[in-house]
């Protein structure tokens, strides 16, 4: 298995050509790209026919799916009414991805500003295991949770706490989202000692097996300090700001890794996701 490349949703480029999603992954295979990830941030509102149209196109195509989850999922929320909520948002990512066949879907963790980041774990926990748990009831085993790395320094969602929420499940798989690591950190990623040091941390915490096939999301992203994240940028246009994609790209070859790449610059997605695959494949 070799690793797979495509975008967060629709280009700037490709929306100018275009209508309809649907046209998606005949675009990408073009392209030579082979993973889409539908973006569901502001709401799960796919009709059948469009999920079943989708599915069929995918397959047509070879482009494998994911489904990013809403925005406003929060499961360390204070409330309890927004945690229940976030498992109910969750579920519809479910059955959207289930019809669609896309087999992960991408979860944001939520915020820790007002209560210690080891409350607010403790409290994602709780709330991912009582969505898994319904999951499975509801007949969505086979859906992949996939909680994402966040760019915000107030945002629960480091990779140590990203890794515990994936030991809650051994099918879970991390979303690590380099940008938002290099973001939160303040430009912490180099070069390749700092991708080792996190690919080691994923690997002695969930396995090999889930290492080999981790989810991730690309970008490079404008940080300021102390906040972190601002703004996802382009490879072309990064202002100076990481982090560099080669060094990550060389180490996946060498370890002979399969994970899912999703490139999330701003309108570029899909060129810089091309752009991230042929390196790969140069080195590989």
């Amino acid at each position: 298995m070799s690793a797979k490349f495509g975008p967060a949703g629709n280009s700037e480029a490709f929306s100018i050509k275009y209508k309809t999603t649907l046209q998606a992954p005949g675009y990408l295979e073009a392209m030579g790209l082979d993973h889409y990830e539908y973006q569901c941030g502001r709401g799960v509102k796919v009709s059948d026919k469009i999920a079943f149209a989708l599915k069929d196109k995918a397959k047509e195509h070879n482009v494998t799916l994911s489904l990013h989850a809403p925005y406003f999922i929060s499961l360390s929320s204070l409330e309890a009414e927004k945690r229940d909520n976030s498992i109910n948002y969750i579920l519809q990512s479910c059955d959207a991805a289930s019809r669609m066949g896309a087999d992960r879907i991408v979860i944001h963790s939520g915020s820790c500003a007002k209560i210690s980041r080891e409350d607010a774990l403790e409290l994602a926990k709780d709330t991912l295991t009582r969505a898994r748990k319904a999951a499975v009831e509801q007949g969505f085993e086979h859906i992949v949770f996939c909680p994402e790395t966040m760019g915000k320094v107030n945002q629960l969602g480091n990779l140590t706490e990203v890794l515990e929420l994936c030991k809650l499940d051994d099918t879970f798989l991390p979303t690590i989202d380099f940008g938002h690591l290099n973001a939160r950190e303040f430009g912490y990623i180099k070069g390749k000692a700092e991708y080792e040091k996190m690919l080691d941390e994923v690997e002695n915490a969930i396995g090999h097996d889930r290492l080999k096939i981790f989810h991730s999301h690309f970008s490079k992203i404008m940080f300021t300090n102390p906040g972190g994240e601002k703004k996802h940028l382009t490879f072309d246009d990064n202002q100076g700001f990481g982090p560099d994609y080669e060094p990550l790209m060389e180490i996946v070859a060498k370890k002979d890794l399969s994970p899912i790449f999703v490139c999330e610059s701003a309108g570029t997605q899909d060129k810089d996701a091309l752009t991230m695959k042929n390196y790969y494949l140069s080195v590989k």
